[in-house]
């Protein structure tokens, strides 16, 4: 057994920033103001470049560099059609941090961190987290698939302190994480931080039309339904209209270009026009725990303080227990 390490250190002192919380990257949501907002009220930021071309994302840096003058980071998911540029233009731009999803961004490793970024992919399972602590990752985001969007098959419980057992590098946990207690969670399971994403949709900040901030608040634990397992791609979302159609023609052993014809555009739909029906509603099952809109300061203030008061909570039963 190999214990994760991170010298001691939590999250915030890893990154020097106030809150040990990494913002989770969301394609056409985690925008410059997004992320500059979240990195000024004490997490850290991150910049989603799915949909965005290499000008564009640089644009979103600089952009965001006029925000605020906290540290902030860059997500790159690897079936990014200008991968290998993105990358590049990253390492030009000399990015904090880049975190890293839907695949092994071990070829770039080496040249990200000759850049000064930390680099912290996200893994859904311990046999990909043993190889990207190999390629010499500063750390690994493990993602439960309670999460939205892009999910694996483990939960949160299961799946961080078994990366944490086999690997040598800090873990952060991410997945059904919305309150002080998700959080204690996190720690207790061996994670130096967390990333959370649901419960920042709502916030007054978040760019995302009312219609999806409403149909967040509106969720509850089974409002969610995963899609695209036929695929080898599955996507955690609303249960609405077009997810009911998608899960009908996976059971009816539908192909591929059938399949992507119906999401084709759903998130732009949801997170713009507010279609709430037709659109593709990325939300994780820990939705139910959000039931208003709050200013991102707050909603990140009060996931400290209400750490703190279910820690004492803890420490008091845990007297109890063994007294």
């Amino acid at each position: 057994m190999v214990q994760s390490t991170s010298n001691g250190k939590l999250l915030n002192e890893i990154l020097n920033i106030k809150y040990p919380i990494i913002q989770g990257a969301m394609a056409n949501i985690a925008t410059a103001p997004f992320a500059a907002c979240v990195s000024n009220c004490g997490a850290l930021g991150i910049i989603a470049t799915g949909g965005m071309t290499v000008e564009e994302a640089r644009a979103a840096i600089h952009e965001c560099r006029q925000l605020t003058d906290k540290p902030f980071g860059v997500n790159v998911m690897m079936m990014h059609p200008q991968v290998k540029e993105m990358f590049q233009m990253i390492c030009e731009e000399k990015v904090d941090v880049v975190t890293v999803g839907a695949g092994n961004p071990g070829p770039y490793i080496p040249a990200l961190k000759a850049s000064g970024a930390k680099v912290f992919p996200v893994v859904a399972n311990v046999a990909l987290a043993k190889r990207m602590a190999r390629d010499g990752v500063d750390g690994l985001i493990a993602e439960g698939g309670e999460s939205g969007g892009h999910v694996g098959e483990t939960t949160t419980m299961a799946l961080v302190p078994q990366v944490v057992d086999a690997i040598d590098v800090p873990v952060i946990a991410a997945g059904g994480i919305a309150d002080g207690r998700g959080l204690n969670a996190a720690f207790c399971l061996g994670a130096v931080g967390v990333q959370i994403g649901t419960c920042l949709l709502a916030t007054e900040e978040c760019p995302i039309h009312e219609n999806y901030k409403k149909a967040v608040l509106k969720a509850r634990d089974s409002s969610t339904v995963v899609t695209g397992r036929s695929l080898n791609a599955p996507v955690r979302i609303l249960r609405n209209k077009m997810s009911k159609e998608y899960l009908r023609l996976e059971k009816e052993a539908a192909g591929r270009d059938e399949l992507e014809k119906l999401t084709l555009g759903g998130l732009r739909r949801a997170v713009f026009d507010g279609d709430v029906q037709n659109g593709s509603v990325m939300m994780g099952q820990i939705a139910g725990l959000c039931d208003e809109i709050v200013p991102m300061q707050k909603r990140l203030d009060d996931l400290m303080a209400d750490s703190r008061k279910e820690w004492q909570r803890t420490q008091d039963l845990m007297n109890r227990l063994h007294d």
